[in-house]
């Protein structure tokens, strides 16, 4: 089995291809660092030839609206057709938990690349993921002001980048889905309770302020947004056991 992975040097593509290693296929590294842009399309024919598998969890560098919107539209378009090119059976990308409901900023983005792969005659599946406990870091740094941290208090289920990673290896060897298959964390915790406490592992002295309008990704969240539906893949990995091999 020959599995394609966009997006390859990324926290979860890097990730990725050693998973998929572990199962014996052969991975094509696809990312500028190779060579190959899934914006312009340059190199991807030629990175897709012999293709049985594409995994998409490419990601863009901004994490706004528009920017989100633009990058995915045009990379998953390029990589679809890239892949019916090459005669691939089976695509898998990377969503977030909460994209269908929520619908606004990076989620919308995610909403609509989902769609452009329903769409697509090519097989399919989508892993949904709850934050990462990385992305609850970057963005605890993103919503300060002076000394404070403003954050939504509501529930999340985080989850290693490695359990994540696992599971995106397991889709990819396997059938396609034709549908969502969500990841989460064995744990679920506060939003601003969980920041608190990473800060505080960092060293930092900022405060936490919860605030119910504070966006994550560009979305204002209900109490329950980000959780997963009842029958998620959890991971294996707790907060406290992610913080100490840090």
């Amino acid at each position: 089995m020959r599995v394609v992975v966009a997006g390859a040097t990324g926290l979860i593509g890097s990730r990725t291809v050693n998973r998929l290693r572990d199962h014996g296929v052969e991975v094509v590294r696809v990312s500028r660092h190779e060579g190959v842009d899934v914006a312009t399309g340059k190199g991807l024919d030629e990175a897709m030839r012999g293709a049985d598998v594409v995994v998409d969890v490419t990601d863009t560098p901004s994490r706004g609206e528009l920017e989100s919107l633009e990058f995915f539209g045009t990379a998953t378009r390029n990589l679809l057709e890239a892949a019916a090119r090459a005669g691939a059976e089976h695509h898998v990308i990377l969503s977030l938990v909460g994209a269908e409901r929520l619908q606004a900023g990076y989620f919308r983005a995610k909403a609509l690349q989902e769609e452009q792969v329903r769409r697509s005659p090519m097989p399919y599946s989508i892993v949904r993921t709850t934050p990462f406990f990385e992305s609850v870091e970057y963005m605890s740094r993103a919503a300060t002001y002076g000394d404070a941290v403003h954050v939504a208090p509501v529930l999340i289920q985080p989850v290693s980048a490695d359990d994540v990673a696992a599971e995106i290896a397991h889709v990819a060897v396997g059938l396609p889905l034709f549908g969502v298959m969500e990841v989460a964390g064995p744990e679920e915790h506060y939003l601003d309770d969980l920041t608190a406490k990473l800060l505080a592992a960092r060293g930092y002295l900022w405060d936490v302020v919860p605030d119910a309008h504070t966006p994550f990704f560009g979305a204002t969240l209900g109490q329950r947004a980000l959780l997963p539906r009842a029958d998620a893949h959890l991971g294996h990995e707790t907060f406290a056991q992610w913080l100490a091999r840090r």
